[in-house]
This record gives structure tokens, sequence and C-alpha cells, in this order.
């Protein structure tokens, strides 16, 4: 019959969303805080057997109403749910991960170790980080066992050869006999085969800045005969960085980068190209959308003939393509371009060909 898992990592709990006001904060921190029951939720939705969490839930120490709606949620999965703590939750004396838990929660405390579930064939390693740091922890490892599912749930970095963060490669994942490898840390989904493998980190469930932007969820994992993941949103807000050149018109390039109908996400817009734009004037026109900031990055319109005949290389240089244009209004819009081109070179502007 197989396995259904719901993969997920790097909530970040209780994260200062520095940057930005007051008012947005407090707004963002609310919608984190959702993150728990969106996964149970979810998890009771699909029928998922297990439910593997795979570091930096928290983000720091955490406020005791957050650790207790966690453990809250978890209960409520009411299936098997492992964790793998990660550099930003590690496992420290008198830290959450050293409470009690409920009884369906298995929290990975230190070294690599495996955990049986018999119900559902199953074998499932894993470590919790006890610092900052985390050695290579599948190097030179082999699953083992006489089960029919072979998991391992680590907090590690894919990415990066030489990490401080567990690194992790292919050729380690292609030796590992495992069926699945479900990583945390690496807050952009991603994924990779290695020989019978599948290696997958579902990103973070939700962004906390310009730097996490675009969709973002959790991954629904089905470890059968074939391994297969699929990426399912929790609906809570994203952030949109945008640039967008105003043209002839910057109100009208503006909302055909905006959604139709006010929501929570976020959108910085970045107004580019030449000319003027109208910040307070943009900002009245589309205060319907709460979390909109509008940059102003636009250059002012080019002057191709500027300084025509001085006494210099450049005056000299834009007379005779002034000049070569009057004589050949053939070849006028080609010069004109060559203008263009060299104006914006020497004003150092972006170059497009």
């Amino acid at each position: 019959m197989g396995l259904k898992i719901l993969h997920s990592a790097d909530w970040h709990l209780d994260s200062p969303f520095g940057g930005f006001p007051e008012h947005q904060r407090a707004f963002l921190r609310e919608a984190q805080k959702t993150i728990p029951g969106k996964i149970a939720d979810l998890c009771r939705r699909e029928n998922c057997d297990l439910v593997l969490l795979a570091g930096d839930l928290f983000d720091g120490s955490p406020s005791r109403d957050t650790v207790e709606n966690l453990k809250t949620e978890l209960a409520r999965c009411a299936v098997p749910v492992l964790i793998s703590p990660g550099n930003h939750d590690f496992v420290a004396p008198g830290g959450p991960w050293t409470e009690d838990w409920p009884e369906n929660v298995f929290i990975f405390k230190g070294a690599l170790e495996s955990v049986t579930i018999g119900a559902l064939d199953c074998r499932i390693y894993g470590a919790g980080y006890r610092s900052m740091d985390c050695p290579a922890l599948l190097k030179g490892f082999q699953a083992q066992g006489p089960e029919t599912y072979k998991i391992a749930l680590l907090h590690g970095d894919p990415m990066q050869k030489n990490s401080p963060n567990c690194p992790i490669s292919a050729s380690q994942v292609r030796a590992s006999g495992l069926n699945y490898l479900a990583l945390g840390h690496i807050h952009k989904a991603g994924a990779f085969r290695a020989g019978e493998t599948l290696c997958a980190w579902p990103g973070c469930p939700m962004g906390r800045g310009w730097d996490e932007t675009g969709d973002k969820g959790v991954c629904i994992v089905t470890v059968d005969k074939e391994v297969t993941v699929n990426a399912v949103s929790l609906d809570l807000p994203r952030f949109h960085d945008l640039a967008v050149d105003i043209g002839s018109n910057a109100a009208e390039a503006v909302e055909q980068a905006l959604p139709a109908a006010p929501g929570d996400d976020f959108y910085r817009v970045s107004l580019t190209g030449t000319g003027e734009a109208d910040l307070s004037s943009l900002k009245a026109q589309f205060a319907d959308i709460p979390n909109l900031e509008l940059l102003d990055k636009t250059q002012p319109p080019l002057d191709l003939w500027a300084g025509i005949g001085e006494d210099s290389l450049e005056g000299v240089y834009f007379q005779k393509l002034k000049q070569a244009m009057d004589e050949d209004p053939a070849s006028a819009e080609i010069i004109a371009m060559a203008a263009e081109i060299s104006r914006r070179i020497l004003e150092g502007r972006e170059v497009n060909l």
C-alpha cells in the first residue's frame, strides 16, 4: 500500500520579522502562528501515515504559548510525528525539545539513530543538532534492517559541500540504501535523485522577507515502488519582489503587476525605466493593497545630444553622429540607436540589445 508522508521544515516560529514596521510584524507573526494548525489539518485531510519535520521549527528560544500550541497541534495529527532539530532550534539543556511531548511525537536528540514503526513496515533514521553546527552525518552511512521502507530525516545542506550544517552529497545519497531522504535547512524547495534514493527538501512554508519570495509550502510524499513528491501551499502570505517599467503610464504598468483584488501577500514594486513617477499619487491609487511598497528607481529621459559641439571627445563624437543623421535620413534610426547605446554606456545605464 505504500506510505503517505507530510514532510515540512524551517517554520522559524517566533521570528522577529525585523525590517518591517510594527503593524506588519504583528500581522506576519500572527500568520506564522497558524502553521502548526495548518499542518495538522493537512495531515488529517490527506490521511497521511507520518509527519516528518526536518528542523528549525523554532527561530531560537520560543515563547511558552508557541511551544504549547505546537504540542497541541502535533497531537492532533494523530499519526507518528518525527522531528530532527536543526541549527536554529538545536537540542539544548532546558530547551523545549527536552520537555515532555505528546505520545505520537518522537524527537531525535543527538547522534544518528533509527526508529522502527512496525505497523508501517518502515525504519526512520534521524539526528538532532546539539549546537549550531553538525558534521556530515551520511558519510559512510548505509540503511540496515528488514523493513520495506527506509527513510532518513535530517536538517542538512545539499547545496554546499563544505557547509557547517550537515553537508549532503549525491554520492552519500546514492550509497545510503534509503527510499527517501527528507531534508530541511534550504528555504527554497528542491529535490534530486541519486541511485535508488530520492532526496527532497520542502523549503519554508512561509517566507520571512524579500529574500524568500514566491510560492512556499510543504511536501506530500508517497513512498511505494516509486517515490513521488507533491508541493502543497498552506495559503500563507507570500512575498513578491517585482521590477516594473513605467513605460508611458506608470499607473497602468503598476496595475498590470498587482493582483486584481487585495489580499495578504506582500509586494515590493521597483519602478524602472525613464521618466518621472509620482509615488504619492501611486500610493494613494493602490491604497487597497495593504502590504505594498513602491520604490522609485526610474531615471530621467536620455538627452542624446547633450554637450554636442563641446570641445571634448564626447562632444565631437555626438556632433558627428548628429551630422550623419541629418545627412542620411534613411539611416537615422540606426544612428539614433547608436547614439542611445553610447549615451547609456557613458551614463552607466543598462543597455538592452
